[in-house]
């Protein structure tokens, strides 16, 4: 009899499941595009349909991993060690966070599950904001790539920008907590998925091998359950959004509004940055090709950095996450950033080395 009522309540909560899916206004944006597509142009519909499970395929690895990380944390309750991590002084701590961001292997949608916890557990907001826009600019990787297939100096400009643009964005986070805002920056919904464990997490010791404990082990579980559902739905959006930008906004028209001859150019590089940036890497041909048409050094590198912290995908997993106001003072100070950057490099006599075209590089990214 008990074993028949387990399996009465689970398919009840499948059911429930199911149904809470059905009403989500991501999965009804979801599907309103794809009907739209296959109602005024069905031959894009597949190509977006495919560019979405390729770019979460490819996205999973690092997914899993940030997800495996903050449940891991939750679990053990290490995610009280994160928080005493960036505890201290605050300036240091904002300081350090920008640098390490700078340096980790996080994309712009990969860190976002990272920085869930991270405010979950209770790291201050300028810290988490410094490592947030510092780290999807640049890493290890990205660094040789971008050297090859734009140049060193490029490269190197775009590694002091991250760190430059993570340290602003956290400092200014500090003048504005200083007068009193910016309180609990994520949303009452976020919270509560991030808080799932957090009332045994709290009264409990730190483990580091949960599972050896089943009620940790069922807090690791709930935790990863919680925040990938949450976040793989917007991403699932964020990626179809891309696949439309990628189908109708030109190259050529981007490149007409940031060539040399627009003294705005810088500005509007970073605007522009925001809807028409690829991911890190993809971006590296692209961007290679709007300097060959004429864009400046100084618009390119605003390009880089603006789209790696507010492209589309980034934009909506961050507006998933936290609160309005925080959400727009993110953009504004990645594109504020970016800009400052762009300026920065330019009448400093940006120096773009490297190959004229992207051959060797970029054509093997340009082929994935």
């Amino acid at each position: 009899m008990n074993t028949l009522a387990d399996s009465q309540n689970r398919n009840q909560q499948f059911l429930l499941y199911l149904g809470s899916i059905v009403k989500d206004r991501v999965f009804i944006a979801m599907m309103l595009i794809l009907i739209l597509l296959a109602t005024f142009d069905a031959p894009q519909l597949p190509i977006s349909i495919g560019f979405t499970i390729d770019a979460l395929w490819e996205m999973l690895p690092f997914f899993a991993l940030a997800i495996g990380i903050a449940a891991y944390a939750k679990a053990t309750n290490a995610d009280t060690l994160i928080a005493k991590a960036f505890s201290g002084n605050p300036v240091r701590a904002t300081l350090l966070a920008a640098l390490v961001g700078a340096i980790s292997p996080f994309c712009s949608c990969g860190v976002i599950p990272l920085i869930a916890a991270m405010l979950g557990a209770g790291v201050p907001l300028a810290p988490v904001m410094a490592f947030w826009i510092a780290s999807p600019i640049m890493d290890p990787e990205m660094f040789v790539l971008t050297a090859a297939g734009i140049g060193f100096n490029f490269a190197l400009a775009k590694t002091i920008a991250a760190m430059a643009m993570g340290m602003m964005a956290g400092l200014s986070i500090l003048v504005i907590q200083r007068y009193g805002g910016l309180e609990s920056p994520l949303r009452a919904e976020v919270t509560g998925c991030c808080d799932s464990g957090c009332s045994a997490s709290t009264q409990q010791s730190l483990l580091w091998k949960f599972w050896q404990q089943p009620e940790r082990i069922k807090a690791f579980n709930a935790e990863a359950l919680a925040i990938g559902a949450f976040l793989g739905k917007w991403l699932t959006l964020a990626f179809l959004l891309e696949s439309l930008m990628l189908a109708y906004v030109s190259s050529d028209w981007i490149a007409g509004y940031v060539g040399a001859d627009n003294p705005f150019a810088i500005p509007l590089a970073a605007i522009v940055g925001a809807p028409s940036y690829l991911n890190g890497y993809a971006a590296i041909p692209l961007i290679s090709g709007l300097l060959e048409i004429g864009m400046t050094p100084g618009a390119a590198l605003a390009f880089a950095t603006a789209g790696a912290v507010s492209s589309i995908p980034a934009a909506i997993a961050v507006w998933a996450l936290v609160k309005k106001q925080v959400f727009v003072l993110y953009l504004a100070l990645g594109l504020t950033g970016a800009t400052i950057a762009g300026i920065i490099y330019q009448f400093t006599g940006g120096v773009i080395e490297g190959p004229t075209n992207c051959v060797a590089v970029c054509g093997r990214l340009d082929s994935e």
